[in-house]
């Protein structure tokens, strides 16, 4: 490679130092498998979302490592001096612009916006004068974004009405300003749908002559008409059918009785249109069915008395009918081929009054019109590139340092993906990530073998949830349901909640103490338990004894001496039972001094037998801890979050408990005594450890001139 990297290590892995300029310039030099990620979201940073909407050239919501090697290229080409990006700042100095043909174009484009707002003889320009600027300039007839909207036609009616039937049509696009509007590709289509519908009727006009208005009254009774006609070939099939194919039963007609009838209304208007019998012609006056009366006396004035000349008010029979079919069947066909879409549905004389009778010659006005809001792009698009350079200058290497290389995280200066600091149970977490969904997100973050909580926070109406790591501290009061207290980025308070959790261990301390609190959890829930039945049984015998002496006076007075006899009978111990209570109290304490004696007899060994029982008790989950620890990993949680992580972004021990801070007194507190204190067990502890030295001293007979043997 001809540029020269420097590197630093973090996290187990070797991250390039973006630390001169040149290194923005050569970026597509470094080798991919040497960045830290080459994709993330553009959504869910603490970043600025318009810069990273620049950055992403695709709009599709993700940066990836092309767009971003392409946005360093395209700010480095326009400034005198890449190290420029890396000094950043908010306003963009004229003289640092490039003496290339772009950079010059770029700083005219600066002192004109600057002279229109009375600045012209400021150095520098900002994002207000900018912003200012782009206003204007959408509010402009001619903006440069080749979208031209109705109100650009001025004081041209017919086109002002053109233009807004294309939007009405094709579908409007936003122009700068916001007022949908049209584009050379929505006005080519609806000229195109126009004059296909053109070229249809010019068809008719060839094919169909005088047919067509014949054609035209058959076509609208088509369906209608052959469905009475088969329901009679039906009934000539079986007469019985008649009858049920005719008219709905009087219960299914008494069901629309009580709500507003109307004939031309569904279901009413499903109904054939006479009542149906084997050969009978279809009457074309007030005997037919209401709803289809009208059509049918278009059919019959417009196709059936001209092409059949049968008398008017007679009725049309099956054979007319298909006589009448095959008559008008080309110019039908015609009318089938009719053009879709909303243009064709304004019909040819709607079409003609708003084109004219040259449509080729509508269609150039309106062209002619983007072609001159497309010429006045330049200026709009010098504004625009002003912006993204100003941006990038000051955006551009924060996004490197957090994206290339995870710079910003590993030394401790805040990384974009990094929500706030979550205050919980003692504790602040500063790796906290924003989730849009938790339940998904767990599926890949659980890889990273860390402890992660998932919160829900509110503020006000505002919603979102967080994933926060605990890298310090235990576990013993972290569950579903504790609340606690969010700070974003911007310094913003949120009532948080975790409403999920993903075990994994914290510590080695934490796993050595876990098997001894496991325990004593256990005990203690097994002492409730006993407690819970012992006081349900006291309670049961308790409400039996109550019960008795509420009758005793209903009790017959035999009962008296039995019952005073089991009674005296419950109250007595059994004597088997407690010969058998004793031998197991000495069987126990008798395998208690065994054990005792023995450990007593290691002698000077004695600490290591007590390392051992210790590490035999505590080892596994030591060693289960130490394991995942090792495995520990920014990656997955990122991952889970849209980003594409490249390397193994380890979180080691001490990175993790600078993650994840416990309470700790401030320096020179001075301690209170506390008058609710606990008292405390030491003096019996230590009156223990005496007794279990003075037994371990006069077994290795220290105190054989003064004691008896051991």
């Amino acid at each position: 490679m001809s540029h020269a990297w420097q590197f630093f290590r973090a996290g187990g892995v070797d991250q390039v130092l973006i630390a001169r300029g040149a290194d923005l310039l050569h970026l597509r030099e470094l080798d991919q498998k040497l960045w830290v990620a080459l994709a993330c979201p553009t959504r869910g940073l603490h970043f600025d979302a318009r810069t990273l909407d620049l950055i992403d050239t695709d709009n599709d919501g993700r940066i990836r490592a092309p767009e971003l090697i392409d946005a360093c290229e395209w700010a480095c080409a326009r400034l005198r001096d890449p190290e420029r990006l890396l000094r950043g700042g908010d306003r963009l100095a004229l003289a640092d612009l490039s003496e290339s043909e772009e950079g010059q174009a770029l700083a005219a484009e600066a002192r004109r916006t600057l002279a229109g707002q009375g600045q012209a003889d400021a150095a520098d320009i900002g994002l207000a004068e900018l912003a200012e600027r782009q206003k204007h300039l959408a509010g402009e007839r001619f903006n440069g974004d080749g979208i031209v909207v109705p109100s650009t036609a001025q004081d041209d009616e017919a086109l002002r009405a053109l233009i807004e039937q294309i939007v009405a049509t094709q579908g409007g696009v936003a122009d700068a300003g916001g007022t949908p509007g049209v584009d050379e590709a929505r006005v080519k289509a609806f000229f195109s749908e126009a004059e296909a519908l053109f070229a249809w009727h010019a068809q008719g006009e060839r094919d169909c002559g005088t047919l067509r208005t014949a054609a035209q009254a058959v076509e609208a009774v088509y369906a209608k008409v052959e469905d009475f006609f088969a329901r009679c070939r039906l009934a000539s099939y079986d007469p019985a059918a008649a009858a049920a194919l005719s008219v709905p039963t009087p219960e299914q007609l008494r069901s629309h009785a009580l709500q507003p009838l109307a004939v031309d209304a569904e279901p009413l208007a499903q109904l054939p249109l006479a009542p149906v019998a084997a050969g009978r012609a279809l009457p074309l006056d007030a005997l037919a069915h209401p709803a289809w009366q009208v059509a049918l006396r278009t059919l019959r004035d417009h196709a059936v008395l001209p092409l059949l000349g049968v008398p008017a008010g007679d009725a049309l029979d099956e054979a007319g009918w298909q006589r009448l079919k095959a008559h008008v069947a080309p110019c039908r066909a015609w009318l089938l081929r009719r053009p879709p879409g909303a243009v064709a549905a304004l019909g040819s004389e709607k079409l003609r009054a708003l084109v004219g009778d040259a449509a080729a010659a509508a269609q150039a006005r309106v062209l002619d019109l983007i072609a001159q809001d497309v010429a006045a792009g330049g200026q709009q698009g010098r504004v625009n590139a002003l912006e993204k350079l100003l941006r990038l200058q000051r955006d551009l290497v924060v996004l490197v340092r957090n994206f290339v290389s995870f710079e910003a995280f590993y030394h401790r200066e805040g990384a974009v993906f990094q929500a706030g600091r979550l205050f919980l149970d003692g504790r602040s977490c500063e790796l906290t990530v924003q989730v849009a969904d938790a339940a998904k997100h767990a599926v890949v973050a659980g890889l990273a073998k860390t402890y992660l909580a998932y919160c829900e926070c509110q503020r006000g109406k505002e919603k979102m949830t967080i994933a926060a790591a605990f890298t310090a501290g235990d576990v013993d009061f972290l569950f579903v349901g504790r609340n606690g207290l969010f700070y974003d980025r911007e310094g913003r308070d949120w009532d948080a909640r975790i409403v999920k959790v993903i075990e994994n261990p914290i510590s080695i301390g934490q796993a050595f103490m876990s098997p001894y609190k496991k325990f004593l959890r256990m005990i203690e829930e097994q002492v409730a338990k006993r407690a819970a039945a012992g006081d349900a049984m006291q309670q049961k015998g308790l409400g039996n004894l109550a019960g008795q002496l509420a009758t005793v006076d209903k009790a017959a007075p035999t009962a008296a001496v039995p019952g005073a006899a089991a009674a005296s009978g419950r109250g007595r111990f059994d004597v088997g039972t407690v010969a058998a209570l004793g031998v197991a109290l000495g069987s126990i304490s008798a395998v208690m001094v065994g054990l005792f004696t023995k450990f007593v007899d290691l002698g000077w060994w004695i600490p290591m037998g007590v390392l051992g029982i210790v590490l035999s008790i505590s080892g596994p989950s030591m060693l289960i801890a130490w394991l995942k620890l090792r495995q520990r990993s920014l990656g997955p949680i990122l991952d889970a979050s849209g980003w594409a992580i490249n390397g193994r972004m380890r979180l080691n021990v001490r990175l993790g408990a600078s993650l994840s801070q416990t309470a700790q007194l401030p320096p020179g507190t001075r301690r209170l005594r506390d008058p609710f204190a606990p008292r405390s067990a030491t003096p019996w502890l230590a009156v223990l450890l005496v007794l279990a030295l003075g037994l371990a001293a006069w077994r290795w007979g220290l105190f054989a001139a003064w004691l008896p043997a051991a």
